[in-house]
């Protein structure tokens, strides 16, 4: 399923945050929005999930118009910087939690608990508490708690900014081989441009509001089209930029 955003605005008070956005994901392709902080990123993505409507544009997956779908009825999963696992459950009842919710039989809950956990190799450990986990365990918990309801679409918000470098590394390479396998249509948030680099299919960079560039990895750093970018991405600046 492709997510089409067109000339997307947002204002909170006199604040304007996004101004006259538009973005494609394809179909089946992870994208990363990066951009620093305050650059609207976070909150196109929240537009994106239903957790926020924009003032002005539309939202589409395929062609259907979802604008003023909420999450559930976008079929979304999310998966956020903090983990926001249920501290009192074990690791299967996490997982377990949205399926119950929808009334799944229980047969079919355990099925699909277990496959998500090895998914995400991690089987071994349904009868921890997220207490007894690493900070990279629990976001893989996260991420398998998001899938439970196959979702169409999966957003990730700074998924690996509360951990530490090698685990983030070791985190991003794990999450590409699992896009890999999945083929689900996925935006990332990230402010880290070699996460998006060693990630993302393609790069929407994202600054005061407004998209800068969007294009595949190689292309934003072989040729930057903007003296941000250039200096976000830290490449050189092409001599037409600095002329």
């Amino acid at each position: 399923m492709s997510i089409t955003a067109n000339h997307i605005s947002k204002s909170f008070g006199d604040t304007v945050v996004l101004d006259d956005v538009s973005i494609h994901v394809p179909d089946g392709k992870l994208v990363a929005l990066l951009g620093p902080s305050g650059s609207g990123k976070t909150t196109l993505l929240r537009i994106l999930s239903g957790l926020e409507s924009p003032d002005t544009g539309v939202v589409l997956y395929d062609d259907t118009d979802v604008t003023h779908h909420s999450p559930r009825q976008r079929e979304v999963g999310l998966v956020f910087q903090h983990y926001a696992l249920f501290r009192h459950m074990t690791v299967f009842e996490n997982v377990a939690f949205a399926l119950r919710v929808r009334k799944w039989p229980e047969d079919r809950v355990r099925r699909r608990v277990r496959e998500l956990l090895d998914l995400v190799k991690l089987g071994s450990f349904e009868q921890q508490r997220p207490s007894q986990l690493s900070g990279g365990q629990r976001q893989r918990i996260a991420l398998a708690r998001s899938l439970a309801v196959s979702p169409k679409i999966l957003l990730l918000d700074e998924p690996f900014g509360a951990l530490d470098a090698r685990v983030r590394r070791d985190l991003r390479r794990w999450l590409r081989q699992l896009h890999d396998e999945l083929k689900v249509t996925t935006v990332l948030v990230t402010h880290d441009q070699h996460e998006a680099r060693d990630v993302a299919d393609q790069i929407i960079v994202v600054n005061d509001g407004r998209v800068e560039q969007a294009g595949t990895p190689a292309e934003l750093f072989s040729s930057p089209r903007t003296s941000f970018v250039a200096d976000f991405l830290d490449v050189p600046q092409p001599l037409e930029l600095i002329s």
